[in-house]
């Protein structure tokens, strides 16, 4: 995997102070995607073992609320496998930090087994350590700039721990975040 910039005390893209690594490579080239040079899969640095030590490292201060991984796509299945190790380091050794993950993919493509297109066996633990999804592809037709943590009305802010708790005690729905507007 590829990356674009690490931002650490970034505080646009997620609830808080955090640390947020821009993966690279996307296939859903949203019209007026606000990073179009993350689609290419290898744009930017290589995602090493150092990356990741100095990505760990930066979540550790009190004032750090968490990560958030963009990009690019943080869930194409070629990055996936990358992130779900990451992510479950980050929760082993810095369990105060949260976990904010934006993709195009909708939760429910993201939960469907059969969807090659986004699902792989790293797919269900890597949501199972995320906090928030902010899911759904940019729509410029939907663009708001008022909208908190978001670029496009269609957009949702998702609890991924509620949610899938719906899941296990029956057909599921989706739990909307207290970070999402009316």
């Amino acid at each position: 995997m590829y990356f674009g910039q690490i931002f650490e005390c970034d505080i646009a893209n997620g609830e808080g102070c955090r640390t947020s690594l821009f993966v690279s490579g996307c296939t859903h080239h949203c019209r007026e995607c606000f990073n179009p040079e993350t689609w290419d899969f290898s744009f930017g640095q290589e995602y090493t073992d150092q990356t990741e030590d100095f990505i760990i490292e930066s979540l550790k201060p009190d004032y750090i609320k968490g990560l958030t991984i963009l990009g690019g796509e943080p869930m194409e299945p070629s990055n996936q496998t990358v992130i779900r190790k990451l992510i479950e380091r980050a929760a082993a050794e810095v369990p105060h930090a949260d976990v904010w993950i934006y993709s195009g993919y909708t939760l429910e493509e993201l939960m469907d087994e059969k969807n090659r297109r986004c699902h792989t066996e790293d797919t269900l633990p890597i949501l199972r350590k995320t906090d928030i999804l902010v899911d759904g592809e940019f729509h410029i037709e939907e663009k708001n700039l008022m909208l908190r943590f978001r670029g496009s009305a269609n957009q949702r802010i998702i609890d991924v721990p509620g949610t899938l708790e719906t899941y296990e005690n029956g057909p599921g729905k989706i739990v909307l975040s207290k970070y999402m507007e009316k």
